[in-house]
């Protein structure tokens, strides 16, 4: 195996582990967790929407003339996933019972498997380019643990069946998805990565905008906008570094 792939499969773990420690956090420190977990999104927002406009989203475009519609499936694919799967309304009064926690959980699952895909495909592309990607990435696992806990345990689940529940779906899956997706994906270059690249910016972007702020917003938090900006500032510092 190349070295590609175990920087891929150790990123992929620093994120599950740092899932499993929100997950952990809120278990036993859920006052703790609740107050400054809107922060952690709010950094990682900013952090992942940056990367993706200044570095990979240009990447993309020099690798595929066709990046702008790849760029734009990635972004759709997962907001109607989102439709599909009842993330977006999982407080809707349909979803009653155990469904309200194990509808979020496989759309997070989803999610969680598509990251573990986007750092095989940033990292084939660069170590650059995957760290950029990885630094927002494995910071927004915190919150998602917190928050696939906590929908699994308003759903009427035990504490520690919404543990593992939520250990499987949000933490595990991330590590599973760069071990079944590396070795389709190392082998690939110019336009055929260039595209999946794009996708993954997509994917981000979506993420960042779509997901975190709305969910940031919802915390009505004092100094979140900080947070944002604190992740852009280092986003935008990392990536002129380079440059």
């Amino acid at each position: 195996m190349s070295s590609v792939f175990w920087i891929v499969m150790l990123v992929s773990f620093a994120a599950c582990f740092v899932t499993t420690i929100g997950i952990l956090v809120i278990n036993r420190f859920a006052r703790w967790g609740t107050k400054y977990v809107a922060y952690f999104m709010a950094f990682a927002a900013g952090v992942l929407i940056t990367v993706s406009f200044t570095h990979i989203v240009p990447e993309s475009f020099k690798m595929n003339e066709h990046a702008p519609l790849y760029l734009l499936a990635g972004f759709l694919l997962l907001h109607i996933f989102g439709l599909i799967i009842g993330y977006k309304h999982a407080g809707n009064k349909y979803l009653e019972g155990h469904d309200f926690g194990i509808i979020p959980m496989l759309g997070i699952g989803f999610h969680s498997f598509i990251d573990g895909i986007i750092y095989s495909v940033t990292f084939s592309v660069s170590f650059f380019t995957g760290m950029l990607a990885a630094i927002g990435m494995v910071l927004h696992e915190f919150p998602e643990g917190i928050v696939t806990f906590l929908f699994l345990l308003k759903g009427g689940l035990k504490k520690n069946k919404s543990t593992w529940y939520a250990f499987l779906a949000a933490a595990v899956s991330t590590p599973l998805g760069a071990l079944v997706s590396y070795p389709f994906i190392y082998k690939l270059k110019g336009a055929p990565l260039g595209m999946l690249l794009a996708v993954s910016a997509g994917a981000l972007i979506y993420v960042g905008a779509t997901h975190l702020l709305p969910a940031v917003k919802k915390e009505k938090k004092r100094y979140t906008l900080l947070a944002c900006a604190a992740g852009i500032l280092v986003a935008l510092g990392i990536v002129f570094a380079h440059s």
